[in-house]
């Protein structure tokens, strides 16, 4: 892995020196694409067929999706669109179905996708004390349980408004994108102590160059277009992630690490894969 400055040393300041309000750090790790080689959500459309959340077509669509995923990213008007959608087609879901779907496909399905070398990162930014946090668009039903296999200390994610009847209703309380994910950084730093300018970011797209400009050591992995020429024109690192690999082929891994619990997670489906489906059908009819 090509990192010009080390991550778990640069900066470093023994805690014995310093006061913990000083020396707390964080790492923001985008989701989809930086630590994980596809959607998250999009990942599990099949499993979500078969617990009958969605139907055979849109299945077939996710796999269109995740190409146009993989390929070109999303961009503003696409991630706007998606909001719109999800928030239609998850009413009525519910929340029990969705975390028991996620939970007992997760190893099978997340577990072989995961960049070795972020999982790399993540153990040296814990090693140098750092707090490794999860920010990703995606819901915390499917977010909150990759972050804990992780071995993230904190999760902040696309929160859906919960009725009474433990179902989603249609609503939007919290959209993890653009801005609001760099708020969302502030906010916890605010409350956790986190020196942002001696904090870590990661991502791989720009429309997340609000959260990597929030911190002092920004970082494009396996970047956009977009968001490569503005590493470019920023003096920003640019990391390559290309080796996925089963967390338990890692041997101990940082899943066996004592964390603390998760927290700042959002309450949301996982339904963003809904809305690449949705997107891709719009290309496709456009292109047909």
């Amino acid at each position: 892995m090509d990192i010009d400055v080390d991550p778990a040393t640069d900066g470093a300041v023994p805690a014995s020196r310093v006061s913990p309000a000083v020396t707390h750090t964080a790492a923001f790790f985008d989701l989809d694409k930086t630590v994980i080689a596809k959607s998250s959500t999009l990942a599990f459309s099949r499993s979500f067929y078969q617990g009958g959340l969605i139907n055979r077509r849109a299945v077939l669509r996710s796999a269109y999706a995740q190409f146009v995923y993989l390929v070109g990213g999303a961009d503003h008007d696409q991630m706007e669109r998606m909001r719109e959608y999800l928030s239609g087609l998850v009413t009525g879901w519910e929340v029990k179905a969705v975390k028991d779907i996620v939970a007992e496909t997760l190893h099978t399905i997340v577990d072989p996708i995961v960049y070795d070398e972020a999982v790399t990162l993540i153990d040296e930014h814990h090693l140098a004390g750092r707090d490794v946090v999860i920010v990703s668009s995606s819901g915390a039903e499917v977010v909150e349980p990759i972050g804990e296999m992780l071995g993230a200390d904190r999760v902040v994610a696309t929160r859906m408004v919960v009725g009474e009847d433990g179902r989603f209703d249609g609503s939007i309380e919290f959209y993890a994108y653009g801005d609001t994910k760099a708020a969302a950084i502030r906010e916890l730093a605010e409350a956790e102590g986190y020196d942002l300018t001696r904090s870590y970011a990661y991502s791989d797209s720009a429309t997340d160059l609000p959260m990597l400009e929030a911190v002092g050591h920004p970082y494009a992995v396996n970047p956009d277009r977009a968001l490569r020429k503005a590493a470019a024109e920023r003096g920003w690192p640019v990391l390559v992630f290309s080796k996925p690999v089963a967390l338990r082929q890692r041997g101990a891994s940082i899943r066996d690490a004592p964390k603390p619990a998760l927290a700042a997670a959002a309450i949301g489906a996982g339904a963003a894969a809904a809305g690449l489906v949705w997107y891709a059908a719009r290309r496709r009819g456009r292109t047909s």
